[in-house]
């Protein structure tokens, strides 16, 4: 979510076919994520590198987005890596500020639509965003053990489909924003040459 990512992949404008389900966050749902996040809290720098560590193992073609990445192949070298670390420090505090605003909706999801324009920028399609959800919830089951239950499964589930949702609406408002920008630019290109002449 605020990635040390290179804008070298070339943009595929429109490539944000996968549907996301609607959902909507219970007043359950919002309870159990603030109960387990407190179990979860305590292994954060753990859970941001195994995250990051089996997105890149199930979805290589992510590394692509991170310009630090790229061409790293041993899964070990990444492990310790002080950039991942960092990187996956950065996306559990994201998920903690997300957790603290789950009674909060128009905050939260002002942060995760300017979160999904800055992935725009930085070249991160909105399909990425679920990954890390997956991966998210993969890393988190071990710590949290026998209280890993579907009622807990389903509320971070909804949690990261929620945030996947808005990111993407915010994506695709800067793709727009940017193919605006790009327009107004050709079409003001000509008038200056006139002037010039």
């Amino acid at each position: 979510m605020g990635c040390a990512i290179s804008g070298l992949v070339p943009k595929q404008v429109g490539d944000v076919k996968d549907d996301v389900p609607v959902v909507h966050l219970t007043v359950e749902h919002k309870e159990i994520i603030k109960d387990t996040w407190k179990v979860i809290q305590e292994n954060i720098a753990k859970v941001g590198i195994i995250m990051f560590v089996g997105l890149f193992e199930t979805h290589p073609e992510c590394k692509d987005v991170f310009f630090l990445f790229r061409n790293v192949e041993d899964l070990e070298m990444l492990r310790n890596s002080k950039e991942l670390q960092t990187h996956g420090l950065r996306v559990m505090h994201f998920i903690e500020k997300s957790v603290a605003r789950l009674h909060q909706t128009d905050r939260l999801d002002q942060m995760l639509l300017d979160l999904g324009k800055s992935h725009y920028r930085y070249n991160a399609p909105p399909k990425y965003f679920l990954y890390v959800g997956a991966e998210f919830s993969r890393a988190v089951q071990p710590i949290l053990r026998d209280n890993w239950t579907p009622g807990v499964e389903e509320a971070w589930k909804t949690l990261f489909l929620h945030i996947t949702n808005v990111m993407k609406q915010g994506y695709l408002e800067e793709e727009l924003n940017q193919r605006n920008v790009m327009a107004n630019i050709s079409r003001e290109r000509p008038e200056k040459r006139l002037n010039v002449i």
